[in-house]
């Protein structure tokens, strides 16, 4: 059996005269998504595949799909003769815009053959004199196939057509099953001396030969260093740099992209006709010291290598130059160009350098960009990539950034190398870094979204934005400080239990469904949900919140608003600080921020509008009427009138009033300044070090415990208890544990996985799921929702798009935490809070 190999992302054009049985082999090797067929096409834009009047408008509809799945990163196949050059050419540009390649699978069937296949055919208008005439213009257009841009030409004659087996193989480009860790290394530029010293610092060990020359280097951790191009030129020891790097690739210890400078040095040891400058003498000269067989491993190893790697599941893509989005994983002469010299004007600059655009101001891309190419003084964070050429052959320093852990380590040249021509430019290029704080409404909008670890594209729709816009820029605190928005938080289905809306069993079997081992219940505090994000002092506020002074911390609720205003809120922050020293927990986080989420009590500190205009209204007015009702009815049965049934409705109704406003009662009391204010913190979401969802609940439980015993007067406990969900007796003491809160007049409580974020799973289960207590749900169904009839229509709900809601928003959250813990430009912090904002929007029963 013969094997074609044809790169998995493609465009395979099918070349054969009619009755060569193309259709027939692309049903039988491609899916049928996979292939365009010129006849079906005929046939959409005609009715009649046969319609050769047709077959212009046909082919405009071929390249229009072809260009669309290519643009979308899927194989595609062209089902047609393309057997004239012209026909081929126009569908090797298509594959050219989407920087795919082009490949041919010829079907070279006798002559006779097809002409004998056409004939049979009933549905097929044109005789053997048609088929003959394509059989000679395929005979002569077969020999420049491989001169019209075709990757691959793949002619198959007689048995080979039966008997072929079509094997999809990865780009070069594509190491997405390469997960890391990494170690990725800016410009080296013969500096072996740095290099050496920086992979010392990040924990490599060096091998070295009979001559004391490093030829390898392992790390004792199992991680990878990804060189970012330009080993070579200007430095002292270009030789060193590649015998070094040459031998981590050879031993599967690194990974390493082409460079521009490799690319010239190349043509150079090829004889070809280059400039000599930029440093390419130096590497010639010491390339000259060095023997034949040396010179021609480096040449080979420079020739061979990739323009950029995409790896960790399309999380990180690494090029010298940097790539934009729409050229990751796409193989052409323009995003090698791209990934080797940048976004270049072809103008040269007042230095005779080429301009470059700022083309990683624009980018939006889901994948980290490391790259190099363009030294500046530090590397610094650009629409999530990051420049790592610090310049150490100008004098600067040699920089490797840690990956996924995204930390920075640099170590100094020994000295200035080479004098640069222009000064040191900024990250950001000639246009400068987009600013920080800048959210652009556009990068959440529509098809956009918002790109999470946790659930890939988080969509907003237009309609959402605006009333996101309009309260994150009129009543939410500062932006700076906004670096979380708690989700939403679905209820338990409808329960089966006689008597009861929501029932703790109902959580236990869908986090038993999803998979999950065990579950924390905790006490569910009737409060205001409040983010606290706590500055150690004002120098930290100012360092990386970039405060004027005003605030050293936040403490919102779930709209992003202060939790109390003016020289109130200022106490809040500070009191939350004062617990957070006494606890030890900014030097054990090893932070000078911490971000919590809590439950601010009562109720009624933030709620008295809601209580006024709403709850005591209804009980006010309930408690008025029905009493004088009930007696009135009395009056009338001691009359002898028959109005028993109204009278028994009208006390239950009464009775339903007085639980009502005992009800809302329970989560009201007098506060006075913050005399009476409580917090009730349950997790830790993040410092400047780390964010801490995959530490289990027990862990953040305890801090929280550690909260309440320094500053008791302020933090309230949360109570809980672990089951486990194959324990008939642990649920069943859950269940109890419910009871016996909702009985005292507690809410309920919020059931959550043990293990908080389980990074095992491809998608995260729900957060947590809020069981709430009979009496509580008054206060959000009514006085009288728990009346037979109301009931049974009550249990009618749908949590669905609630449960689907919340994962979103959770997903948006976490990602918001990651990057705020990472550094990342305030902007991209900021659009997971506005996502999260505008998904609120969403048409919702607002008493789920």
């Amino acid at each position: 059996m013969r094997t074609l190999e044809i790169p998995e992302l493609s465009l395979v054009l099918l070349v054969g005269v009619s009755g060569s049985g193309k259709s027939t082999f692309a049903s039988r090797h491609f899916l049928g998504t996979e292939v365009i067929s010129s006849d079906a096409a005929r046939a959409w834009v005609s009715d009649d595949e046969n319609d050769q009047d047709a077959t212009k408008d046909a082919f405009d509809v071929v390249h229009f799909l072809a260009g669309k799945r290519l643009a979308r990163g899927k194989l595609t196949v062209i089902d047609a003769t393309n057997i004239q050059p012209a026909a081929r050419r126009s569908l090797v540009e298509v594959a050219r815009e989407h920087d795919v390649l082009p490949v041919a699978i010829v079907l070279d069937v006798p002559e006779a053959e097809c002409v004998a296949r056409t004939e049979a055919r009933e549905d097929r208008e044109f005789g053997g004199a048609v088929v003959r005439r394509q059989a000679a213009t395929m005979r002569r257009g077969l020999k420049s196939l491989k001169r019209e841009g075709f990757r691959g030409v793949h002619t198959l004659r007689g048995e080979e057509i039966e008997d072929v087996e079509i094997r999809r193989t990865r780009l070069f480009s594509d190491l997405r099953d390469e997960a890391g860790p990494f170690d990725v290394i800016g410009d080296v530029h013969g500096c072996l001396p740095e290099l050496e010293s920086l992979l010392t610092e990040l924990g490599w060990v060096l091998t070295r030969d009979e001559r004391d020359r490093a030829v390898g280097a392992r790390h004792p951790k199992g991680r990878r260093a990804v060189f970012l191009g330009d080993l070579v030129d200007r430095g002292p020891d270009t030789p060193g740099v590649l015998r070094l790097a040459m031998g981590m690739v050879a031993s599967g210890d690194a990974f390493a992209v082409a460079g521009n400078h490799e690319a010239k040095l190349v043509r150079a040891l090829d004889g070809k006709d280059v400039t000599v400058a930029h440093g390419l003498q130096d590497s010639l000269d010491q390339l000259a010291q060095e023997d034949s067989a040396f010179v021609a491993a480096a040449r080979d190893f420079m020739d061979g290598l990739i323009a950029h790697y995409v790896l960790d599941g399309g999380r990180l893509v690494v090029a010298h130059a940097g790539l934009k989005e729409a050229y990751h994983g796409r193989a052409s002469g323009r995003v090698r160009a791209f990934a080797l010299y940048g976004d270049t004007t072809g103008e040269t600059d007042e230095y005779g350098l080429p301009v470059r655009l700022p083309w990683a101001d624009e980018y939006r891309g889901r994948a980290m960009v490391l790259y190099g190419h363009t030294p500046v003084p530090t590397p610094e964070w650009t629409n999530n990539t990051m420049c790592l050429d610090t310049g150490c052959v100008f004098g600067g320093s040699l920089t490797a950034r840690r990956y996924p852990e995204k930390d920075v380590v640099s170590v100094p040249a020994e000295r200035e190398y080479y004098e640069p021509v222009r000064p040191l430019a900024s990250p950001g290029g000639p246009g400068g870094e987009r600013e920080a704080g800048l959210l652009d409404v556009a990068d959440v909008m529509g098809s956009g979204g918002v790109e999470t670890a946790l659930m890939g594209r988080v969509s907003v729709r237009t309609e959402n934005a605006a009333p996101a816009l309009e309260v994150l820029s009129r009543f939410s605190v500062p932006p700076e400080w906004l670096i979380y928005l708690p989700p939403t938080m679905s209820p338990v289905p409808a329960s089966t239990v006689e008597g009861v809306l929501e029932h703790p069993a109902d959580a236990f079997a869908a986090f038993r469904k999803d998979g999950v081992a065990a579950v924390v219940c905790e006490e569910k505090h009737m409060g205001s949900r409040a983010v606290a994000v706590i500055a150690r002092n004002a120098d930290a506020a100012r360092r990386r919140f970039g405060s004027d002074g005003a605030r050293t911390g936040a403490v919102y609720t779930r709209s992003g608003r202060d939790a109390f205003g003016g020289a109130l809120g200022e106490q809040l922050v500070d009191a939350v600080r004062q617990g957070l020293e006494a606890a030890g927990l900014f030097d054990e986080l090893g932070s000078d921020w911490v971000a919590l989420d809590t439950e601010l009590l009562p109720w009624s500190a933030k709620a008295q509008g809601l209580l006024r205009s709403h709850y005591a209204q209804v009980g006010a007015a309930a408690r008025g009427a029905l009493p004088v009702a009930v007696e009135a009815l009395a009056a009338a049965q001691a009359r002898g009138l028959d109005v028993e049934a109204l009278a028994s409705r009208v006390a239950a109704r009464a009775a339903n009033a007085e639980a009502f406003v005992e009800a809302y009662r329970r989560y009201c009391w007098p506060v006075e300044g913050l005399t009476g204010v409580r917090i009730a913190p349950f997790q830790v979401l993040a410092s400047e070090v780390a964010t801490y969802e995959e530490r289990p609940h027990a862990w953040h439980l305890e801090i929280a415990d550690r909260l309440v015993a320094v500053a008791p007067e302020l933090f309230t406990t949360t109570r809980r208890r672990e089951v486990v969900l194959d324990d008939e007796e642990s649920c069943a003491a859950g269940v109890a544990w419910w009871a016996e809160l909702t009985s005292a007049g507690g809410e309920g409580m919020v059931v959550k996985p043990v293990l908080n974020l389980d990074s095992s799973r491809s998608r995260p289960t729900q957060p947590g799921l809020k069981v709430r207590g009979p009496e509580y749900l008054r206060i959000i169904y009514g006085a009288d929702y728990l009346d037979p009839e109301s009931l049974t229509r009550l249990k009618g709900r749908s949590v669905s798009r609630k449960r689907s809601l919340a994962v979103r928003e959770y997903a948006l959250g976490i990602e918001g935490l990651r990057r705020a813990a990472a550094a990342e430009p305030l902007w991209r912090v900021h659009e997971c809070a506005f996502a999260v904002m505008a998904l609120e929007s969403e048409p919702l029963d607002p008493r789920l």
